[in-house]
C-alpha cells in the first residue's frame, strides 16, 4: 500500500528541512554535551541534571524522527505547476463571504502548514478543500460547524 504524499509549499518544505538541520547538527551536540557534563557530578540516581538531559534527549530525538517521517512523505507542490488564477497550494485568495457581509484573504498550504490565526488554512479542511481548483469568479460552498458558508472567489495570487 503507497503512503499518502503530505503537499507543502516550498516554503513550509524548507521550514522542515533547515528545523531537522538544527536539531541534527546544533541541538543534538549540545544535549550530548549536557548528557555528559551531567554524568560528570556523579550519581545518577539523584541527578536532577542528568534526568533533565535525558528528557530533552528524549524529547529531540522523537522530533528528529517526526520531521524524517514528514519529510519521507512530502510532495512539494513546484510554482510552475499552477495556473495563474485557479486556487492551489501556495496561493493567497481573496475572497467575499456572503455570511459575514466582508472580504477576507487567505493562504492555501499543506495540513502540516496551517494556522487559522494567521489566515493560513489547509488544502484539506473544509473550506480550502471546497476552493482548490476553484477559479476567480467561482462562488463556493462548504459545511462548517455552522451550517453552510458560501464565499465568492474575488482574487487568486501567488504567494510568492
Amino acid at each position: 500500500m503507497e503512503k499518502k504524499r503530505t503537499l507543502y509549499t516550498t516554503e513550509g518544505y524548507k521550514t522542515l528541512v533547515d528545523e531537522l538541520d538544527y536539531l541534527k547538527n546544533v541541538k543534538m551536540p549540545k544535549v550530548k554535551e549536557d548528557l555528559a557534563r551531567a554524568r560528570s557530578f556523579g550519581d545518577l540516581s539523584e541527578n536532577s541534571e542528568y534526568d533533565e538531559a535525558k528528557d530533552e534527549q528524549g524529547k529531540t530525538v522523537s522530533r528528529i524522527a517526526e520531521l524524517e517521517a514528514l519529510l519521507e512523505n512530502a510532495e512539494v507542490v513546484s510554482e510552475d505547476d499552477l495556473q495563474t488564477g485557479v486556487v492551489n497550494l501556495g496561493c493567497t485568495v481573496k475572497v467575499y463571504d456572503y455570511d459575514m457581509e466582508e472580504e477576507a484573504e487567505y493562504t492555501i498550504v499543506g495540513s502540516n502548514e496551517a494556522n487559522a490565526m494567521i489566515g493560513r488554512i489547509s488544502d484539506q479542511s473544509p473550506m480550502g478543500a471546497a476552493m482548490m481548483h476553484a477559479h476567480e469568479g467561482d462562488e463556493v460552498t462548504f459545511d462548517s460547524p455552522a451550517g453552510p458558508l458560501k464565499f465568492k472567489i474575488l482574487s487568486v495570487t501567488r504567494t510568492k
